[in-house]
């Protein structure tokens, strides 16, 4: 079941309306792995969002302060596997992309593998 968050507070401490839908995939020791669908496209939405409900992105410089980043991890644990869009020709476009690397292994150290 997915589930939506619509507001937040931006990092300059701005109301913003924005829609992201999300859903649990997995409950991991200290950590929950999430899909993640936004209805809107404000800057900074899912993190927005995510902090909002005192889950934020893992490595998050800005909205995780003060929390420990994964070891091996360099950069948020933040991933787009999928988009789509049109294009003004009417043409519909959907590009993806496998989990990277780095993602992966932070993953199998969470799950003890």
């Amino acid at each position: 079941d997915y589930h939506a968050r619509s507001t937040g507070v931006s990092a300059r401490g701005e109301l913003k309306n924005a829609i992201t839908y999300y859903k649990v995939l997995e409950r991991l020791p200290g950590y929950t792995l999430l899909e993640l669908r936004p209805k809107t496209g404000r800057t900074h939405q899912l993190r927005v969002h995510l902090r909002s409900i005192s889950y934020p992105i893992v490595c998050d410089q800005v909205y995780a302060k003060g929390r420990v980043c994964l070891e091996g991890l360099s950069r948020q644990a933040l991933h787009a596997q999928s988009i789509e869009f049109k294009l003004p020709t009417g043409k519909d476009i959907k590009v993806e992309a496998p989990l990277p690397k780095d993602l992966k292994k932070a993953l199998a150290n969470l799950r003890g593998l």
